[in-house]
């Protein structure tokens, strides 16, 4: 990257304000490993700023066009022991084009590397250079180089894994909005072995799968580009270890997008973030159902959500008789339609699915719920990430009794994802490793430079309280609002307003000067049937 005696000659300073930002209450005499680890960051940066990155050609598997470049960089699996074993995190780039008209008369000039996390845990970036055909990324790729990465344990970045990728992807399943006791008993067993399994794959190294090493690494990552200060998007979990990239190091950030918050709060993490989540489904699968139902003429599901409600329950239980194809049972049916409430452009196809099983032809739910074999050992991989940060970066309840009252308690009033999330997640009850707490994620303005906070009003995934949170521990912060809309990840889609004020920020330094709001962008339109059946899944 660049030259570490003239990056690091106030290296003193980095590693006080590294130190100073170093997880609440986990510092003591008797407790050296913050200290050794903020070290370790200085360190491990310093020698990456010497190597550089080497790009090449991209790996066959990663499925890259020949534009886009791969490279490695190394990073410490613990980062109190920076020179012992090292890991290699995979990078994805592509420079920037300087195509593109001048804006407000000005021409477009590079502005150094755009590093992007896709959120997760257990995300992968490597795909982010292609954003730059697409046409709301135009400006943007002008003026950036685009960097895309996998994190650690994520694809062929030290890759992890707690299952049999076959019995992970195994179908069909069940999905019970209300378990029995004896239902419950099974899937605590489930995640007893899921713990034990992190483990017994992937070594006590599982123990390094981290918010705050993914914190540290991204600052690897920055001095191994030559970045002097780093110009980074998250969206979803992205955030999160952004911001406490931001408070471990707030005088190496040029320019932060947060897209679709995560609520840094230490009491949030990860516990309480998940029962948020849940109620939160609930609307959005609300709102999924109340557009389906004003599209009645079209899809014949019910001209109330209610009614839509029933059509769905009338699938469900169907599929629960006799799995569709084989294959799509409850889970895979609810799994299919949660993602209806991460993004709307989902609306037509899945509305459109349940239509036509109601109609006698069951081809596109088979194809939009059913298992896919070749993607099983991806997905397995991912969700071993997305378990061992979650489980590592926080205390969780390690009493059944707790998660089956606050569950039961929830699925009253908000069934359609409150189980299934709980299930997902129980592996933590049982986590073998040590936990961490979680970093008080703040920053002055002092130190820190003005950030963008981008959130859906009714996002499910990321609920908005989790931006306004954000907004109130990044001093400088500035949050745009897209009102009455609730689609996961709103940097680079349709709204107009919503890009404009990115744009204005990454290629100008420009925020607005107060908290803004921005018009929904337009729902999706109604397709027929064999319409949307033709349409490509489109996230």
């Amino acid at each position: 990257m660049r030259a570490a005696a003239a990056l690091y000659g106030t290296a003193g300073s980095l590693v006080l304000t590294a130190l100073v930002a170093a997880p609440t209450g986990s510092a003591s005499a008797a407790d050296p490993a913050p200290y050794l680890e903020a070290h370790g960051s200085l360190l491990a940066a310093q020698r990456a700023e010497a190597a550089g990155i080497r790009f090449g050609t991209c790996p066959a598997s990663e499925g890259l066009p020949p534009s886009v470049k791969c490279g490695t960089v190394s990073v410490p699996l613990d980062y109190a022991r920076p020179y012992g074993k090292q890991i290699k995190l995979t990078v994805s780039h592509v420079k920037a084009t300087k195509k593109a008209e001048p804006r407000r008369g000005k021409a477009v000039k590079r502005q150094g590397a755009l590093v992007f996390n896709p959120g997760g845990p257990g995300g992968s970036g490597m795909y982010f250079p292609m954003a730059g055909m697409l046409p709301e990324w135009k400006r943007i790729a002008a003026a950036y180089d685009l960097v895309g990465y996998a994190p650690r344990g994520v694809g062929r970045s030290a890759p992890i894994s707690c299952q049999d990728p076959k019995r992970f992807a195994k179908a069909p399943t069940e999905a019970p909005t209300h378990p029995t006791a004896a239902y419950k008993q099974e899937r605590i067993k489930e995640a007893k072995a899921y713990a034990e399994g992190c483990v017994k794959r992937s070594g006590q190294d599982v123990r390094h799968y981290t918010s705050l090493n993914n914190a540290r690494d991204l600052d690897v990552l920055r001095a191994a580009l030559g970045e002097k200060k780093l110009t980074f998007m998250g969206a979803s979990y992205g955030t999160y270890f952004g911001a406490v990239y931001a408070s471990l190091f707030p005088t190496h950030v040029r320019r932060m997008v947060f897209d679709s918050a995560v609520n840094p709060d230490p009491e949030q993490i990860w516990y309480r973030n998940n029962l948020d989540q849940s109620a939160a489904f609930e609307r959005r699968w609300g709102d999924f159902r109340a557009w389906v139902a004003k599209h009645d003429k079209t899809y014949h599901l019910g001209k109330t959500p209610e009614a839509v409600m029933r059509s769905y329950e009338k699938v469900r239980d169907a599929v629960a008789a006799k799995p569709a194809g084989g294959k799509v049972g409850p889970g895979q049916l609810q799994s299919a339609y949660l993602q209806a409430g991460y993004y709307d452009d989902y609306w037509p196809t899945r509305a459109s699915a349940l239509s036509q099983y109601l109609k006698g032809n069951p081809k596109p739910l088979i194809e939009q719920a059913g298992p896919e074999p070749k993607a099983a050992k991806e997905q397995e991989n991912g969700n071993a990430v997305y378990t061992a940060v979650e489980c590592n970066d926080a205390a969780w309840p390690t009493d059944f009794e707790t998660w089956d009252r606050d569950n039961s308690r929830l699925a009253r009033v908000a069934p359609f994802e409150t189980w299934d999330n709980a299930w997902m997640n129980l592996p933590c009850a049982y986590w073998p490793a040590p936990r961490q707490q979680p970093l008080d994620v703040r920053a002055s303005a002092n130190l820190l430079p003005p950030t963008l906070i981008l959130a859906a009003e009714r996002d499910a995934a990321t609920p908005y309280e989790g931006a306004r949170e954000l907004n109130r521990r990044l001093g400088g912060s500035v949050l745009v609002t897209e009102r009455d809309a609730g689609t996961h990840g709103i940097a680079g889609g349709p709204n107009r307003c919503v890009n404009g004020h990115m744009e204005s920020y990454l290629l100008e330094g420009r925020l607005p000067a107060r908290p803004t709001e921005c018009a929904p962008h337009k729902e999706p339109e109604p397709l027929s049937g064999a319409r949307a059946a033709a349409l490509p899944e489109q996230h």
